[in-house]
C-alpha cells in the first residue's frame, strides 16, 4: 500500500475508534434505543445519493436488522447501562469469534485449527473481563455488548450473500430497516414518557454526536474504506480494523478518564490477541505454505545432461 492509503486507513481507524467515546457523550439523557433509531433515519436522505445494491430486500432487510439495528442497538444499551466506552469497544471484537461459530453452523465452514486456537484465546480473555470486573463494569454492560458482537457476526454471515455490494451501499440502504423497529422497541422498553422528553431536550451533544456517526463514521468512513478494498486485496485491508478497538481503549481512557483495572487490560489484550489469530492466522499460514513449496521447488535443480 502506497503512503498515501496508509495514511487514508488510519484515518478511517481513527475515526472509527473516536466513535465510542462520541457515542458515550451523546448517550447523555438520550434513552439508548431512541437514539439510534434517531441515527439511521440521519442516514436514510443519503440513500438519494447511494445506488442501492443489487441484492434482494430480504437479504438486504436481513443486513440492516443484524449488522446496524442489533449491533448498535444492544452497543448504545451497554453504554447507557454503565459499560465504558473502551472496553466496550475491545468486547464487540468478539464478533469475529462469533463469525466463524455461526458460518460453522449456518454454512458449514469448518473453522481451521489456529481459528480455534484463537477462539479459545479470545474466550480466555472474556472470561478474564468478566470476571475480573470492578463494580464500575456491570455485568449486564459485558453481556448486552456480547449480545452487540453476536448480532455483528450473524450479520457478516448474513452479508455473504450480498457479495460484491459495496459496504457503504449496505449501510444505507440497510439503514431502511432499522428505525422504525428501534422506535417501537423504545416505546415499549424506554417508554411514550422518555421519548417524548428525550424529544424535547434533544440539545448539543446529542446533535454533535448523531452527526459524527452519520457523516464520519458512516459516509466518510465507508467511502473510504470501500476504495481501498477496491484496489487492494482484502488481506491487506481488513487488518486495520484490529486497531480500532486499541483507539477506542485509549481514547475513553484520554477523553473520558476511564481507568481501566488490571483484569480488563489483561482480558481486553487476550481477546485482541485471540481476534488477531482468527483473522490474520489462515492468511499467515497459506503464506507459509507457499513459500515452502517455492522453497521446495527451487531447491531441486535439473541434472546436466
Amino acid at each position: 500500500m502506497t503512503p498515501r492509503h496508509i495514511a487514508l486507513a488510519l484515518l478511517v481507524v481513527l475515526i472509527w475508534g473516536l466513535n465510542f467515546v462520541v457515542i458515550h457523550e451523546g448517550l447523555a439523557g438520550m434513552p439508548p434505543l431512541l437514539f439510534v433509531a434517531i441515527r439511521f433515519a440521519c442516514i436514510l436522505p443519503i440513500m438519494a445519493f447511494v445506488p442501492r445494491p443489487q441484492v434482494a430486500w430480504r437479504d438486504l432487510a436481513l443486513v440492516g436488522l443484524l449488522m446496524s439495528a442489533g449491533q448498535f442497538g444492544f452497543l448504545y444499551s451497554a453504554m447507557a447501562a454503565g459499560l465504558a466506552s473502551g472496553l466496550a469497544s475491545l468486547i464487540l471484537q468478539a464478533q469475529a469469534l462469533f463469525t466463524v461459530v455461526i458460518a460453522a453452523a449456518v454454512l458449514g465452514e469448518r473453522p481451521r485449527p489456529i481459528q480455534l486456537m484463537g477462539m479459545g484465546i479470545a474466550v480466555g480473555g472474556l472470561f478474564v473481563v468478566a470476571l475480573g470486573r470492578s463494580g464500575a463494569t456491570p455485568l449486564v454492560g459485558v453481556l448486552l455488548c456480547l449480545a452487540g458482537a453476536l448480532s455483528w457476526g450473524a450479520g457478516n454471515v448474513a452479508s455473504r450473500r450480498c457479495a460484491g455490494a459495496s459496504g457503504l451501499g449496505l449501510t444505507v440502504w440497510g439503514s431502511l430497516f432499522v428505525p422504525l423497529p428501534m422506535l417501537v422497541l423504545s416505546l415499549l422498553i424506554e417508554g411514550p414518557g422518555a421519548v417524548g422528553d428525550a424529544l424535547r431536550h434533544f440539545g448539543g451533544a446529542a446533535i454533535a454526536s448523531t452527526a459524527y456517526t452519520v457523516i464520519l463514521a458512516s459516509l466518510v468512513g465507508y467511502t473510504i474504506w470501500n476504495g481501498l478494498m477496491g484496489i487492494y486485496p482484502a488481506s491487506n485491508v481488513a487488518p486495520f480494523t484490529l486497531l480500532v478497538p486499541v483507539v477506542g481503549f485509549l481514547a475513553g481512557w484520554v477523553f473520558l478518564g476511564e481507568r481501566p483495572n488490571a483484569a480488563a487490560f489483561v482480558g481486553g489484550a487476550l481477546l485482541l490477541v485471540g481476534v488477531a489469530v482468527i483473522v490474520l492466522g489462515p492468511r499467515a499460514l497459506t503464506r507459509l505454505g507457499a513459500r515452502r513449496q517455492s522453497s521446495k521447488r527451487s531447491s531441486v535443480t535439473p541434472s546436466a545432461p
